[in-house]
């Protein structure tokens, strides 16, 4: 007797295919899924529980370097924007430096900054 399908392929397995990511189960206390949730609503895109954990995980283990050179930067687009364009090319960067560094002043009181070496 002849089989009803001609193309019939290898079996496939039970269950959800394999993507290469692994299953962590984790409970939360009342407290913080409420905080979860809150942090969900607040996201302009609303990602799910799941997807939520994805991304504060990995903020959370992002290095404080690549945090900052990450805000460096955001700043020099935003100087960018800023500084006037018609000057040369030179002084707008100088400007753009300036802006940046902010303020002798309040550079001695920023902390992500190595402090100076003294003689």
């Amino acid at each position: 007797m002849a089989r009803s399908i001609s193309n019939i392929r290898k079996k496939r397995g039970r269950g959800r295919p394999k993507i290469g990511a692994v299953p962590v189960m984790v409970r939360l206390l009342p407290e913080q899924a409420a905080r979860l949730d809150a942090w969900r609503k607040n996201s302009p895109d609303r990602p799910g529980r799941p997807e939520a954990i994805r991304r504060l995980i990995d903020s959370g283990l992002t290095s404080d370097k690549q945090k900052a050179e990450e805000a460096s930067v955001l700043a020099a687009r935003a100087a960018d924007r800023v500084v006037d364009k018609t000057i040369p090319p030179k002084e707008r960067e100088r400007r753009k430096i300036a802006l940046i560094k902010g303020p002798k002043e309040f550079r001695d009181i920023r902390e992500d900054l190595p402090k100076p070496k003294k003689a």
